[in-house]
């Protein structure tokens, strides 16, 4: 894709991270032959722990460079989300439905109904959401509106950058 700057170097990140996790089985496999100390485990750890270490290290550099070159446009990114009206919160108002007593099934066709009219009709999807009665009969507007925040999702960012970031 020319669009994209790293399709390669990303795709390759995920090729190597499937290499590094076909270890885990061999390697928990081993785990129940520790106690004997046979041969019939240590040609395994000889195999993967080589290549293992090899394919994490090369990942770990590959990724240093992905991530030292990423070039980030946070507005294209918010233009993105809002070309879907809102429908990226789907879920968040399905989970909400069922947390208030609807079933799975029953707040699955509530959110998909007003989901159809977004795609169809080029609707907001909580505009419509506020004006279904069954969905309203579960939620108020304001517990609707909650849903589609997005610092919902981003609220731990600054959690997990300080931890990566505090020894150094």
């Amino acid at each position: 894709m020319p669009h994209k700057r790293n399709p390669v170097l990303t795709e390759n990140l995920t090729g190597l991270a499937r290499l590094v996790r076909m270890s885990v089985v061999p390697a928990m496999e081993n785990v129940a032959l520790w106690h004997e100390r046979d041969i019939s485990h240590s040609s395994v750890e000889r195999g993967i722990g080589p290549d293992a270490t090899i394919h994490l290290d090369f990942a770990l550099a590959r990724l240093t460079g992905v991530i030292e070159k990423l070039v980030v446009y946070p507005d294209n990114m918010m233009n993105n989300l809002n070309k879907f009206r809102g429908l990226v919160h789907s879920q968040r108002v399905l989970l909400a439905l069922t947390q208030k007593g609807v079933s799975r099934e029953d707040a699955y066709k509530l959110v998909q109904r007003n989901a159809m009219k977004v795609w169809e009709d080029g609707k907001d999807f909580m505009t419509e959401l506020k004006a279904d009665a069954e969905v309203t009969a579960a939620l108020s507007n304001d517990e609707i509106e909650e849903k589609f925040d997005l610092g919902y999702h981003t609220k731990n960012v600054d959690t997990i950058f300080a931890r990566v970031f505090e020894n150094k």
